[in-house]
């Protein structure tokens, strides 16, 4: 692997991001962020007589007579799609497909770009769960993978299940589990910056949606065994009894102390705050945490708490922002997963990928973390290959490869 000279933002680099104008933003995307290129040459008659008729015509006899050859002589085996309903993009909420787009560009921009996988975006005009899982079975001859993009909770738990169970490629809803491997991955570096063990710490996950759940999800199989979820009624606990059918199976699994009652009975002395949620957190409560403590606030654009107010009381903090320091992106993930996924052949994406995923995340940066440094620049280039690498021998010693 090469050294990333310029994979950490400066000081400078930072504060120029707020410079940006509206111009600026809009000429970015006009006429769209993707175009198609082609692999193999159109310049002559012969050229046209390969690549097109007749001479295409005995491939496609090929791949009749033997589908499995679609994965040599397509793109499909490569190509991953971005899904998405627009009803949960970005901190907008319920846009709608055609103002998702956007975002569903710059993800497939991002495949291209970190792991040179080709993908595309679709986004669907439905809401409903069974439309959106007969699409994607239908399609499937189409593309090697799915991406899950920006659907809301809870029903995009349903959604990624029966997709996974439906079609034997690798699917991944991003929301959820991009966001809990660079969760693990940064909270495995906070953790050795402090000398202290992951699995010990007591982590509060302010939100019960789609990442609270999968990031959950992932601290739990990771060995840390004091997670408390709060939702927008306080702690998710097990007295509850208006917790829908997902917080319900969370409130048996999590709150071992069995705490009930606000944010604040929850963060009183807890290690770790991980704020996923369009909510604020008072400063109050992040001073009644623990000494040392460590704070995720990871809301985008505006984070349940501002970074340098955090910052008064606890020992690291993190944002989803690329204005401030540790930056917690899921660019950091995703790229590499699929590209590991599709390395291997895999037929789904395991937990145990995942969280091969976040070790090798962190592993890029182990000799360089500090307290501003628990994770890699999304922009550095050790990553994707890193994180693929990883991801392909986990799916080969799970025996899904």
């Amino acid at each position: 692997m090469t050294d990333a000279p310029n994979a950490t933002a400066s000081k400078e680099e930072i504060q120029d991001l707020s410079a940006i104008t509206h111009e600026e933003i809009f000429a970015g995307h006009l006429g769209g962020k993707l175009s198609v290129e082609l692999s193999s040459p159109l310049a002559t008659q012969r050229d046209l007589s390969i690549a097109y008729t007749p001479g295409v015509a005995q491939v496609s006899r090929a791949i009749a007579e033997d589908e499995s050859l679609a994965k040599r002589y397509t793109w499909t085996d490569r190509l991953v799609v971005v899904v998405s309903d627009g009803s949960a993009v970005l901190g907008l909420g319920d846009i709608g497909p055609r103002a998702s787009l956007p975002v569903m560009e710059g993800k497939s921009a991002l495949f291209k770009k970190f792991a040179g996988l080709d993908s595309i975006p679709i986004v669907l005009d439905t809401k409903d769960v069974d439309e959106i899982v007969e699409t994607l079975i239908r399609l499937r001859p189409s593309f090697g993978a799915v991406n899950l993009e920006d659907i809301s909770a809870p029903r995009c738990f349903e959604i990624e299940k029966r997709v996974v169970e439906a079609l034997d490629c690798p699917v991944m809803h991003d929301d959820q589990h991009g966001t809990a491997i660079v969760v693990l991955a940064a909270l495995n570096g906070a953790a050795a910056v402090q000398g202290r063990a992951t699995a010990g710490l007591k982590v509060v996950v302010s939100g019960a949606g789609a990442a609270g759940v999968a990031c959950t999800n992932i601290l739990l199989a990771a060995g840390v065994a004091d997670v408390t979820v709060l939702d927008s009624k306080g702690i998710v606990s097990r007295d509850r009894g208006d917790l829908n059918a997902v917080k319900a199976d969370l409130a048996q699994r999590t709150n071992p102390r069995g705490l009930t009652g606000t944010a604040a009975d929850a963060l009183a002395g807890a290690d770790v705050f991980l704020g996923l949620s369009a909510g604020t957190i008072p400063e109050e409560l992040i001073a009644s945490m623990a000494p040392e403590s460590i704070v995720f606030a990871m809301s985008n654009p505006d984070p349940e708490i501002h970074p340098d107010v955090a910052g008064k009381y606890a020992a690291i903090v993190a944002t989803g922002r690329s204005d401030f320091p540790n930056q917690i992106n899921n660019v950091l993930a995703f790229p590499g997963v699929f590209k590991g996924a599709l390395d291997a052949g895999a037929r789904r994406i395991t937990e145990g990928m995942k969280i091969a995923a976040a070790n090798a995340i962190l592993g890029v940066v182990a000799d360089e973390l500090a307290v501003d440094k628990i994770v890699p620049s999304p922009l550095d280039p050790r990553v994707a290959p890193a994180v693929a690498d990883a991801v392909a021998a986990a799916a080969r010693a799970e025996g899904v490869a």
